[in-house]
């Protein structure tokens, strides 16, 4: 390679990483990390315990048995059985993250982009209402000034 292909290759590469996009991405990541946490703990912590209250305390323990006598749990585990509890608690999990970033992320920003967007057309039909008057007055002004030079050269 030659020299002077590396540095556009680093400034390229640096041009990529100063994009707001990747740095809002990176805040992304970081901050649906730490929201996992919250909402598995509102899974564990508050849902579990409601459909315990209708059955075992852990969604993960409720399972199907398709084939065989289901004994044991884990590696010493026999026959074939379906864990439809886990996925049922992550499915729990997925609606609940979903609902919060609609309701506390997305919407609120929407009904923030609609009010920015409402104001906007609101200033620009403002400023076509005063360049029309302004027009009108001006066109006025014109029209009196037509009649009052035709007013006096009919005068002798």
């Amino acid at each position: 390679m030659s020299e002077k292909n590396e540095p556009s290759v680093w400034q390229g590469f640096k041009a990529f990483l100063m994009r707001g996009n990747v740095i809002d991405l990176a805040v992304a990541v970081v901050i649906g990390a730490a929201f996992t946490n919250i909402v598995n703990s509102v899974v564990k912590g508050v849902i579990n315990p409601l459909v315990g209250a209708f059955g075992t305390k852990s969604l993960d323990s409720y399972s199907s048995c398709l084939k065989g006598p289901c004994t044991g749990t884990g590696d010493a585990a026999t026959g074939v059985r379906i864990l439809w509890g886990s996925v049922l608690g992550a499915t729990l999990t997925f609606v609940i993250t979903a609902a919060v970033v609609y309701f506390m992320m997305v919407l609120p920003m929407a009904k923030y982009l609609a009010r920015q967007e409402a104001r906007r057309k609101a200033k620009e039909s403002t400023r076509e209402i005063v360049e029309v008057s302004e027009l009108e007055v001006l066109k006025e002004i014109r029209d009196a000034l037509v009649a009052q030079r035709g007013s006096g050269h009919d005068r002798p």
